[in-house]
Order: structure tokens, then sequence, then C-alpha cells
């Protein structure tokens, strides 16, 4: 019989990513085929302690736990092995690894997200869609997580408004050893880095139906970057009980602190005055010693399970999350002369945001039959509020000169603010309601169907950014989901699938009234492989996604009553491409985790969109534990290439548009663990090895990407 990733291979020919082992070729055997008996049980999509760089399951896309064979969308899972693998320290750092996800410094203090040629908006904590603020989630630590799951393509049924990017998921740790276990790890690394993190679990009670877990975690660090360091801290805790046979609650909360000083805003300029390139060294900057760039964020949540006999599930959520944002920042602009450094302008800016969010949600799931067979149904309904906006506070006379900015240190004075006042300040509010059911038509065929419906509200108060007040409603807008998956053989499938979200937008037309909200629709068509029981996943997929009623100026109309010129809705981005994966033990003691993503996206008039973002990504990261007198050894490598995105600024002399985004480029990035005991252990990471020198393009020039980086971890497990 042939082995099952040859008959991958030749499923996705040329395109196939995974090289086969020796072993695993080998010739047909006068065997019959195995048979497989799978009990009924709910999959376990946890990876802690899995030491795989897949999962089981997952439910992001449509609140069924399925697995990633049977999810008809483009998933990625970064597990808990392969952040410990990598050191990924923050969310950021497992995005950067991620196939189909883009992530580019805005400046020294924000990323963009992108995936698909759209900004990615999306974000969940345990399945529980959440708001990010200015700045984004992925900064956070990775301390309190088992993984991270994102489903690229639209994704409205679980998540409501949004773009039709991604949605990432940051699934928490949970409290589920019955027994006392610790875990205890330092690092020093590059640039004066020091980090510490303690992860208890223990049972608070005789019977452990009641347990707990505590993450703690602290780190220091300078930067390449002159003048810039941070501080951070991470409390996490967890307490999870079994409250009686089939129900079980959890309630937990967390709180990170990140102190950055010296960070700078905005970027580094392309240009001297007289049209040349500059050439800054990899430290340069454009902060203030007085610059800051502080945040906190704050969640809470409880769960509330009952698991009934006949295998359905009923739960309860209740989440809050508060960021705090203070940001005192100056921003330093323009094209220098090239001798004497003149010719840079500067502008303060204290800004301070405390987005909040409040959410509760019921759901449902569970199997049903129907014409002879058994299909599964999920059920929800879910509430959010959040509360955003910022104030702000401006220089209060005139300010110094920059001076010399080819001698910049960052001495330039403070200036006298003036009090804080109001920006903008804004409520929204979503509700919505969804179900999901996957059919099995026949041993082979899924059909995998749904939709949501919403209301959602926002109301604008009068602010600086906000001329008068406003109330933007739409309701019962109704997201469809569609999706099949056919099995090909016990390895393979194929799948189909249709989704959609939608944006509000704030623009009014000649009328008065205010826009649709934008549509987006998302179309794959692909195939799935699972190899191994589960060990192994692999995909390949052909999308197009397309985001219409793009607000674009009425010529010769106003808004009525106002100078403000009216807005039509048109179509808009149109973006298509190619992705492919594979993820998982490709031998014993080998782990792999590779993707490639194409795409092309442009607006109606053929414009490229989101173009500080590569269309070509190129990501791969492999780990092999050695056996016989190296078993306590463990190797790893891996690379990301991107190619150069289609980003372009205004040339300073000639006034024509030109490319400037960072040419083609790979970073290779090695690790080496060894076990000094069965319980402690040493690792070596070293990220960009070869030093490579790049940058990313951004709102106002670009920022330097990090040289060569290295990482020493000592851990030791209680």
């Amino acid at each position: 019989m042939h082995h099952p990733l040859t008959s991958l291979c030749a499923a996705l020919s040329a395109a196939c990513l995974l090289t086969l082992p020796a072993q695993a070729q080998s010739t047909e055997e006068a065997t019959l085929a195995p048979v497989t008996v799978k009990a009924q049980r709910t999959p376990d999509a946890t990876s802690e302690g899995s030491g795989s760089y897949t999962t089981e399951a997952t439910s992001t896309a449509t609140g069924l736990p399925l697995s990633i064979r049977d999810t008809p969308q483009s998933v990625s899972v970064v597990t808990s092995e392969r952040m410990q693998d990598q050191a990924m320290d923050t969310v950021e750092d497992a995005l950067r690894a991620t196939p189909g996800v883009s992530l580019k410094s805005m400046d020294r203090g924000r990323n963009g997200l992108s995936a698909r040629g759209f900004l990615i908006t999306n974000y969940q904590f345990d399945g529980v869609p959440m708001f990010t603020g200015n700045i984004g989630a992925e900064t956070i630590s990775t301390a309190p997580f088992d993984r991270i799951e994102v489903v690229r393509g639209a994704t409205g049924l679980l998540n409501g408004a949004g773009d039709p990017s991604a949605a990432i998921n940051l699934v928490r740790k949970h409290a589920t050893s019955k027994t006392f276990t610790a875990t205890v790890e330092t690092e020093l690394g590059s640039w004066n880095h020091r980090a510490g993190t303690l992860d208890l679990s223990t049972p608070l009670n005789s019977d452990a139906s009641v347990r707990g877990r505590v993450v703690l975690s602290a780190d220091a660090q300078d930067a390449f970057i002159d003048l810039e360091n941070t501080r951070g801290s991470v409390f996490y805790g967890v307490v999870d009980a079994d409250l009686a046979p089939g129900t079980r609650v959890s309630v937990g909360a967390s709180h990170e602190t990140r102190q950055r000083n010296g960070v700078y805003w905005g970027g580094l300029t392309y240009w001297y005055a007289d049209g040349g390139r500059t050439q800054w060294d990899r430290s340069k900057t454009t902060a203030t010693r007085w610059n800051q760039w502080d945040t906190e964020e704050t969640t809470a949540f409880a769960s509330l399970e009952h698991r009934l006999a006949n295998r359905w599930r009923v739960r309860a959520d209740l989440a809050h999350r508060k960021q705090v944002e203070d940001s005192k920042l100056l921003w330093v602009m323009g094209t220098p002369d090239r001798s004497t450094g003149l010719g840079m302008s500067a502008y303060p800016y204290h800004y301070h945001a405390e987005p909040t969010q409040n959410h509760a949600s019921v759901s449902a799931s569970g199997p049903f039959r129907l014409g002879g067979r058994e299909h599964e149904l999920s059920v929800g309904v879910m509430h959010s509020q959040l509360k955003d906006g910022w104030d702000n506070r401006d220089a209060l006379s005139g300010l110094p000169e920059v001076g010399n900015f080819n001698e910049w240190d960052g001495s330039y004075p403070e200036p006298a603010m003036s009090p804080f006042y109001l920006a903008s300040r804004d409520t929204t509010t979503q509700t919505g309601a969804y179900a999901a059911s996957r059919l099995q038509i026949t041993d082979a065929l899924k059909f995998i169907v749904g939709g949501r419906v919403s209301q959602w509200k926002r109301q604008g108060e009068v602010g600086a950014w906000t001329a008068e007040a406003y109330t933007l409603r739409h309701s019962s807008v109704f997201t469809p989901y569609a999706g099949v998956v056919f099995d090909l053989n016990d390895h393979l499938s194929v799948y189909a699938s249709h989704t959609t979200i939608f944006k509000p937008q704030t623009e009014k037309d000649r009328h008065g009234q205010y826009l649709d909200p934008l549509e987006g629709d998302s179309s794959e068509i692909g195939i799935k492989g699972e190899f191994f029981n589960g060990r192994l996943n692999a995909s390949a997929a052909v999308f197009r996604t397309d985001q219409d009623n793009l607000a674009t100026p009425d010529a010769g109309y106003f808004v009525p009553g106002t100078a403000t010129v009216a807005s039509r809705a048109a179509q808009g981005v149109e973006s298509q491409g190619v992705e492919l994966e594979v993820s998982g033990e490709v031998a014993p003691g080998w782990q792999l985790g590779a993707g490639w993503t194409q795409f092309s996206a442009r607006d109606a008039q053929g414009a490229h969109v989101v173009t500080e973002h590569p269309r070509q990504q190129l990501k791969l990261f492999t780990r092999h534990t050695l056996g016989g007198a190296l078993q306590k050894l463990s190797l790893g490598g891996g690379l990301v290439w991107e190619s150069r995105p289609p980003v372009t600024a205004t040339h300073p002399v000639t006034g024509l548009e030109e490319r400037v985004g960072q040419p083609a480029h790979a970073l290779v990035d090695v690790m080496a663990a060894y076990a000094l005991t069965p319980r402690t252990s040493v690792q070596l990471n070293i990220s960009n090895l070869l030093d490579k020198v790049f940058y990313d393009s951004s709102w106002s020039g670009y920022t330097q990407g990090e040289p060569r980086k290295f990482t020493l971890a000592l851990k030791h497990r209680f």
C-alpha cells in the first residue's frame, strides 16, 4: 500500500512542501489495509505537553470542535511546543511565524497585521471576540496561553463585524493537573535581556476537584535602538473546579504591564533633501529621552460548562478586558540636508486611552440524529459592549528646532503641555445569535452550514475628532456560512467554503444617510491531509476574497448641511491566491511547521492595497530530537522568506511615487536544546543568524529590523 504522505504529494503535485523520510518510502506490502475504529468523544485541542506542532481540534471557525481536516477553512495553530522551541515570548513572535499572516512594525510602538490583503482586526480570547486598541493584542506575553489559533478568510459567524482577513484566537492555559507541578525558567540574551517565569499548578482540595494555576513573569530589555528600554510583568491566575459529574467552572484573571521608554513614534525618513536615499545606522532613533509608550492590560473571565448524558454541552461565558495606553511622544519628520542634518521638524503628542470591553454569551453544542445519521449542531447568543476613545495633550507654545539630525541624541527638551482634552469617545454594542451544523450526508460527505444575525450600534460623543454626536445602527445583519468536506480516503479530504463578514463605516452619502457596511466575502477550495493518527496535518488552498461597498468620494456632492464631500458605495478590494501548509510530526522526534502564501490584492482601480505587506511568504521551522548517545539533544532551524512589498512613497525632488519596500529577503533562525537531567534543560536560540539588514515600511518612513539576537534559557520542572 502507498504511504499516506506519498498520496499527499501526488495530490498536491509540485506544490507539496514535504520531503519524505527515507523510511517512509517503502515498497508496497501484500497486506490488507488496517481498519481504524474511532471512539465517539470530543477531540482535545490542548497542545501543552503534547510535544507537537499541531492539535487534534479547533473551534475558532465554527464553534464546533472539529479537526483541522474537517474545518473547511485555512487554519494554522501555533502550539505550546512550537512557542517553546522558537522562544516566542510575545504573541507577535508567534504571528511572525504563522503561515499567511504578515506582521510589520508601524514604528517602535505598534504593528500592522494583515492576511490575504486585508488588515487583521479580529481577536478572540478562548473563543470570545475581543477588541484590540491602538496597541494590538499581539504585543502581550505568550506566558498565559496554551496555543494560538488563526483562521484565515472571513470569520463573521463567531466574530460579528470585522475584515475578511483572519481571526486570531488566544487560548489560555488551564489548571488541568491533579498533582502539584511547577516550572521555573530564566532567560538571558542580547541587549541586556533578562526574564524569569514561574508556572505553578496545584490541587486546592483533597480529591483535586478544585485546581489552581498561577503564571508569573517579569522581564527587562534594552534594545538595538538607541535610548530604548522596556520593563514588563505578567500575572495570570485561574481556578478550575469540577462542581459535579459533567459540570466544570473556570474563573481567572490576568494583569500585564509594559513600561517602554525611549520608544520612537513614526519612522526613519527614506530620503535626504537632495533626493538621495538615507542609510541610517540600525541603532538610529527619532525618540527623545522623555519618550514613553506604556501599556497595561487587565482581563477577567468566568465560564460554566455542563455536559449532558446525550453528549450535548451547554456553556456560559463572561469576560472583561481593559487596556490602558499612555504615550508621550515626539514625531520627528522631514528630509534632512545630507551634510548639515538640518530640515527636520518635530511634533509632540500625549495620548491616553482606556478601551474597555465586557462580554456575555451562552452556547450549546452536541449531536443529533436525522435520516438515520448522526450530525452536530452548535448554537449561541453573545452580547458585548465596548467603550473606546482617547484623550490628548498638545504643546502650549512654540517648539525648539530639531537641529542637526545627523547628530540626534534624544536630548530635545520636553515642552510644556496643555491639560488633557477629549479627542474621541464612543460606545459600541454588538448582539449576535448564531447557529452552525455539520451534516453527515454520507460516510464521506459532510456539509457545514450556518449563519448569524447581528445587531450593531455605535454612539459617538462630541470631541476634537467628532464635530457632532451621532448614532450609527445596523439591525438584523445576516452573515451566512457554508462549507463542504468530502473524504477521498482515510487520509485526504477536499473541501470548499464560502464565508462572510461585515464592517460598518461612518461615511455619509449625498442624502445624509450612512453608507451600508463593507461586505467581505471569502471563497476557498482546497485539499487537506491528516496522517499518523492526527499527528501530522497538511493542506493546500486556493482562495478569493472580495470586499465591497467601499466608501469613495461622490464628486460634486456634499453631505447635506455640511462642507464634507459626500461618499458613495463602490466596488472594493479583490484578493486571490494560494496557501500551502504542513504541521506536525513527520517522523518520531521530528516536528515540522511550514507554509507558503502567494496572493494579489487590488482595489477597483487596479492599485495595490495594504502595500506595506509582502505578496509571497515562505515560513519554515523544524526541530529534531537526536537518537542514541545524543538523545538528550534537540536541534532546530528555519527561515522566513518574504517578497518585496509594493509600498511606495513620494520622492522629495521629483514628486513622483517611488517603490521603497524592503527587497526580498530571508531571515534564518536556529535553536539547540539539551536535557541536563530529566527535569532540567538548557536551550539556545539565535534569530537572524546571518545578521541580515532589513526594514519594515510604515505610515511614516521605515523601521529597522532586529539584528542577530541570542537567547539562552534554563528551565527546571518540579
